[in-house]
């Protein structure tokens, strides 16, 4: 069985695993996207914010403490909907049952679009990102992580081991689903080339402030072997875009 989108997360037990693994100390994406996102993300204060594909919402409860007046999470899995729900109880934040594909953008609406590694699950992204283009107002941005494209251009490397140190990077241009074991289950994702989420984001509109590729910072370590393993295969890429 292969799952795709959000319905992943809808499995109880595959949702239990993701959990524990999202959440441990040394999870990369704690250490390595999340910093590098949040300093992109810069000053919230007085910001309307949309979070595409939200998860827990932990990122949102984070944004409303530091000064954002609202917050609104589309998230397609009905657990991921359940602990979001838990996670903004008592604040100005919202979570909506919805797939990005579905969700209604209103126009000019919002300051700041996020999104957490969620845009790779999606076979199409060019009408997202005129939706996210139209939802934001004047100045508005569009802040986003994608797995990077050496990871999603071939699976060759994922079944090997589980400690990585090199990657084979194969079909690298054939852009379109990739199937990938991760956490027990069979998962699909889209792999883009950097130069097509580049393409899609100018046609929407956005001028293209900032391109990370997640360069670890060694203060965020606790194990020197660790930072020096995660120096040796990019794993996120990260876009700063304006309207």
């Amino acid at each position: 069985m292969e799952y795709r989108g959000a319905s992943a997360y809808n499995d109880d037990k595959f949702f239990e695993n993701y959990i524990t693994r999202r959440n441990r100390e040394e999870s990369p994406n704690n250490i390595i996207e999340k910093p590098i996102l949040l300093e992109l993300i810069g000053d919230v204060v007085g910001r309307k914010v949309l979070d595409l594909g939200c998860g827990e919402a932990k990122l949102g409860v984070e944004l409303l403490q530091k000064g954002c007046i609202s917050y609104d999470g589309v998230e397609g899995s009905v657990n991921m909907v359940r602990e979001a729900t838990k996670n903004l109880n008592g604040t100005e934040g919202n979570v909506h049952l919805s797939s990005m594909e579905t969700w209604n953008f209103q126009s000019e609406n919002y300051d700041l679009v996020v999104s957490r590694l969620a845009l790779h699950y999606l076979a199409e992204l060019k009408d997202i990102f005129q939706e996210v283009h139209r939802s934001l107002a004047n100045n508005g941005k569009f802040i986003f992580s994608v797995q990077h494209p050496i990871l999603t251009s071939s699976i060759k490397s994922a079944v090997a081991s589980s400690s990585k140190a090199d990657w084979i990077v194969d079909d690298y241009f054939n852009s379109g689903e990739r199937i990938e074991p991760w956490i027990d289950k069979r998962v699909v994702k889209y792999h883009r080339t950097f130069e097509e989420y580049y393409q899609l984001l100018k046609l929407a509109g956005f001028k293209i402030e900032d391109i990370r590729e997640g360069t670890p910072r060694v203060e965020e370590f606790s194990s020197e072997s660790e930072y020096k393993r995660r120096m040796r295969i990019p794993l996120f890429l990260i876009f700063s875009c304006k309207k």
